[in-house]
């Protein structure tokens, strides 16, 4: 298993742990510049191997979404162990706020012309986008940017009077991990937003537009990972297919 540091999608990786069924020893893709576990290693992160994953993806499919604990202090025993999962819960925790940028921040890089695939729609820097940064993925910036957008990454907690200061043409509200209840200054900073400047959201931040205007969100037995899922417009009663991560 090898790993590309040119893939990653944020600032740095904010991986608690990793569990894989098997760990290859060599590299050989041709930009490969450490393994996996190397990678790991420097940034203090904990993994665990020769795990029978398939085993535990079972386990998730009759149950739902399980907490686990990784753990390398050998004189801890099974009980121990099992009353920390007991302990922890995602729900109503903030997770938002150890991912986000701390400051504004200006976002230029844009994607590869390999992947310029429309027309852009204006000259660059035409429209000025304010994104909120809950976790935001870097190539969701790559690709407003290649739009032609002027981008400004802001905080979680940036107010949102201080948005509106900026006269943006429109507010994204990026990806993130955790329970929107548990974030309720986000939602706040959504109401805020609407009807004053056009925004949309990606993930978490679709859930928090859904949270201000009125809507509940609740931790799902299992997670929309990748899956193509339909969703009817009930206006039209057109179905459109759509890739979902929740």
């Amino acid at each position: 298993m090898v790993f590309l540091t040119d893939n990653e999608e944020s600032n740095k990786c904010f991986l608690a742990g990793l569990v894989a069924r098997s760990l290859s020893i060599s590299t050989s893709n041709w930009r490969c510049t450490e393994s996996l576990g190397d990678y790991l290693e420097k940034r203090n992160i904990m993994g665990i191997y020769d795990v029978d994953t398939c085993a535990i993806t079972r386990r998730l499919r009759q149950d739902g979404s399980l907490i686990g604990v990784l753990n390398t202090e050998k004189f801890k025993t099974d009980e121990e162990l099992l009353e920390m999962s007991r302990t922890w819960n995602i729900v109503g925790v903030d997770l938002i706020s150890g991912v986000s940028c701390t400051a504004p921040y200006e976002w230029v890089d844009k994607t590869g012309s390999d992947w310029e695939f429309l027309n852009k729609g204006s000259e660059d820097g035409n429209f000025h986008v304010v994104a909120y940064d809950f976790g935001i993925k870097h190539n969701i910036l790559r690709r407003i940017a290649s739009c032609g957008c002027k981008i400004t990454v802001v905080p979680c907690t940036w107010p949102a009077s201080e948005t509106l200061k900026m006269k943006p043409d429109g507010v994204v509200f990026s990806n993130g991990l955790g329970d929107p209840s548990a974030v309720p200054y986000a939602v706040e900073v959504v109401k805020e937003m609407l009807g004053k400047v056009p925004v949309f959201g990606i993930c978490m931040g679709h859930q928090l537009c859904g949270q201000a205007l009125g809507g509940k969100t609740f931790k799902m037995k299992f997670g929309h990972h990748g899956g193509n899922h339909p969703v009817r417009n009930v206006r039209n009663s057109r179905v459109e297919i759509s890739a979902q991560v929740c």
